[in-house]
């Protein structure tokens, strides 16, 4: 992906621009299937990151299947043509409607509370459901993305599974699936290591598991030198450690894993003009034709994303402050060191491929960005980008005296 296949992009698809490369989301899809020696694995592509149907569909083309965590998703991800039996539904803190319109689709459901699962063995104690497990492990990038620990929201306490044989042998449930997940940007392997372990005794106490899913969370890395998960090593000595389990207990499992993040980062790239460029008594300014409501992950998370001023790669660096045209403090990256940049400049940010266009939203009523793939090197258009009819067409009017 280079500078005048995005400067291309631009010219004919406008700016602010989300682009994304085929070639190496399937890159990063291959390398990590490849990198587990076990006898059955599954990827659940973590829609989440990036739902987008062509991006869906691409997934669904290498043998993927999906995770999703709303109904809307599940429904997203059955428009792009995938098999209600490849879709695992892992929601949180949902209504009992939302479980029963699951159903009736078909897909694989995840429970991560006790009361829940009281009302599936009452009510559907046939159906094959996953149980999510909470190891009460710190891990992740930080608190806001670390999902494992006893404070958190997800899952069944590692402390309460004597509950859920309880409750699981009164009703003679059908547990098929046991499954856990930490957190986000997780760079000790250790870690899932340690949550197998745990995930292992309580799978033990299950007969009819078959699946043992084991979530996500690897690093990626965001700037040149950043450490970054090695799923090849990872992988190896993870499925040693997985066919040992299967050995002891004389049962082949499938391995699952629903990689998000790690799948399309690197395959993103967001790109804004320049509007102006400010200088203050104490620096210089970027301003951009976008803001936190196209690309939050900088504001929200205090994400680093690797800035490149693609019109100027070769001009004289100076130090800015990015930030955006949102009337909020609305820093993209502050004291940043980046090729001169001019008016009407094209500034490029990296790994823009997860959780930035799903993330995007309407806030001062700017309407969200279009999206195209990069697909054997030409540019396709897989969403428009919105208008200010779109933002309106939702809206009603109502019939009273003002």
């Amino acid at each position: 992906m280079d500078n005048a296949t995005i400067t291309a992009a631009v010219k004919k698809f406008d700016s602010p621009l989300y682009v994304y490369d085929s070639s190496k989301i399937k890159n990063n899809y291959k390398q990590f299937t490849e990198a587990f020696k076990v006898e059955n694995l599954k990827v659940h592509y973590a829609c989440k990151a990036l739902n987008n149907l062509t991006i869906l569909k691409l997934f669904k083309s290498m043998g993927s299947g999906l995770d999703c965590v709303s109904i809307q998703e599940v429904e997203v991800g059955l428009a792009a043509e995938f098999t209600p039996e490849d879709i695992l539904f892992t929601p949180n803190n949902i209504s009992i409607e939302e479980y029963e319109e699951a159903i009736k689709l078909g897909v694989k459901i995840n429970v991560d509370n006790l009361t829940t699962l009281e009302y599936f063995g009452m009510n559907h104690p046939t159906l094959p459901i996953y149980i999510r497990v909470n190891p009460h492990l710190m891990a992740g990038g930080n608190q806001k993305i670390s999902v494992g620990h006893i404070d958190s929201k997800f899952g069944i306490s590692i402390h309460q599974i004597p509950h859920v044989e309880r409750i699981s042998k009164k009703f003679n449930m059908n547990v098929m699936g046991v499954h856990v997940h930490t957190g986000s940007d997780i760079l000790d392997p250790e870690i899932f290591i340690k949550a197998a372990e745990l995930v292992f005794s309580v799978v033990e106490k299950f007969d009819s598991v078959t699946h043992i899913d084991f979530g996500s969370g690897f690093k990626v890395a965001y700037k040149e030198g950043d450490l970054h998960t090695d799923i090849a090593s990872f992988g190896k000595k993870f499925s040693q450690s997985f066919n040992e389990f299967c050995k002891r207990q004389n049962k082949t499992y499938t391995l699952e894993f629903e990689p998000g993040k790690y799948m399309v980062s690197n395959a993103g790239y967001f790109v804004a003009k320049t509007n102006l460029v400010k200088q203050t008594t104490s620096c210089t300014f970027i301003g951009l034709d976008t803001g936190f409501n196209h690309f939050i992950r900088p504001m929200f998370y205090n994400a680093h994303h690797e800035i490149e001023n693609i019109s100027n790669p070769k001009g004289d660096k100076k130090v800015y402050n990015v930030v955006g045209y949102v009337c909020e403090t609305d820093s993209f990256a502050l004291d940043r060191i980046i090729p001169e940049v001019r008016k009407g400049d094209l500034l490029m940010f990296r790994n823009a491929g997860a959780y930035c266009a799903t993330m995007a939203s309407n806030y001062n009523s700017r309407p969200r960005p279009a999206e195209v793939l990069i697909h054997d090197g030409k540019p396709h258009l897989i969403r428009r980008r919105e208008t200010l009819e779109d933002i309106l067409a939702t809206q009603v009017e109502a019939e009273i005296e003002l």
